[in-house]
């Protein structure tokens, strides 16, 4: 369950909202049930698909109110990870061959990913981080984990250090961030090598497995990197944490950076000169009690 809630000090007569709240349906992820409630009643809502195959919804507002709360409760069957994808040639092969430049018009279909953003994120500072990673020849399995363990720990995660606004420069100065910041460096080296990289959103499974630590980015939106591979398979990794996604990931929906796939946005008309924001996020298992599922499926609600 993903809660926004929006309080203001003065009557907002109109709002507009647009959010990527709804979790993808993929072969390794399923979407038992979805639902986005917006309070006040929206006028006007429908649901539509973007560019990237993204579910997304459209409200607006009429009703004069002082709080909006939008609200997605969804249940998600996810799989574990495809084990031959990590070990695939493309996988195991060196990196060179797995940009999209190499494979040709194979790969003319992911060319966006691979373009820096505007204003540029591949700066200097980005190149030589890079660099290191990405030595010749290495299999590019091993150089996204090396990258994946290299933020990981090279960065402090620091809840509200940044804002959306950051740019990747600022980050690799600071070298402190959150989970979306960890991803957009990652994105950011990957394109400075030529390979073609998304950003992907979702959320984390708070419940930490047996014996383990409490995963950072839990209970709240999350945010992670994927990078392409021949075949237009994408593995994806998460720098946060210092791990490849597995079924603990519920993907939201992807994009080339943040603002592509922001939970949430709009436009509102009022006279407030003040307003807040609260976000709420419960990641949590549900055994096959409450959902009739077959024992033993792992599954997160975000």
């Amino acid at each position: 369950m993903h809660r926004t809630r929006y309080t203001y000090d003065d009557v907002v007569s109109s709002s507009y909202g647009r959010c990527y709240l709804t979790p993808r349906e993929l072969p390794q992820q399923r979407v038992r049930s979805a639902e986005v409630v917006i309070e006040p009643e929206p006028d006007d809502v429908s649901t539509g698909v973007d560019v990237y195959g993204n579910s997304d919804s459209y409200f607006h507002v009429r009703t004069n109110h002082d709080s909006l709360v939008v609200t997605a409760t969804s249940i998600v069957e996810v799989d574990p990870p495809d084990a031959g994808l990590r070990l695939s040639p493309a996988a195991l092969g060196p990196w060179e061959q797995a940009r999209p430049a190499a494979v040709g018009t194979a790969g003319a279909g992911v060319t966006e990913f691979v373009l820096d953003l505007y204003p540029p994120e591949i700066t200097p500072a980005v190149a030589d981080y890079a660099n290191v990673v990405f030595t010749p020849g290495r299999p590019l399995i091993e150089a996204v984990t090396d990258l994946t363990s290299r933020i990981f720990r090279d960065f402090t995660y620091k809840s509200g250090s940044t804002a959306i606004s950051t740019r990747v420069e600022t980050v690799m100065e600071r070298r402190m961030g959150v989970c979306q910041d960890f991803a957009r460096v990652a994105i950011a080296c990957l394109r400075s090598v030529g390979l073609a990289a998304r950003y992907e959103s979702g959320y984390l499974a708070t419940d930490p497995p047996p014996g383990k630590m409490r995963i950072f980015g839990a209970d709240a939106s999350h945010a992670w990197a994927a990078v392409w591979l021949p075949g237009d398979r994408w593995l994806a990794f998460d720098p946060t944490n210092d791990k490849l996604v597995d079924e603990r990931h519920v993907t939201v929906a992807w994009g080339r950076d943040y603002d592509d796939v922001p939970p949430l946005r709009g436009v509102i008309y009022t006279e407030s000169k003040k307003s807040r924001i609260d976000v709420s996020v419960d990641v949590s298992p549900l055994g096959p009690d409450e959902t009739g599922l077959r024992p033993g499926v792992t599954e997160t609600a975000g």
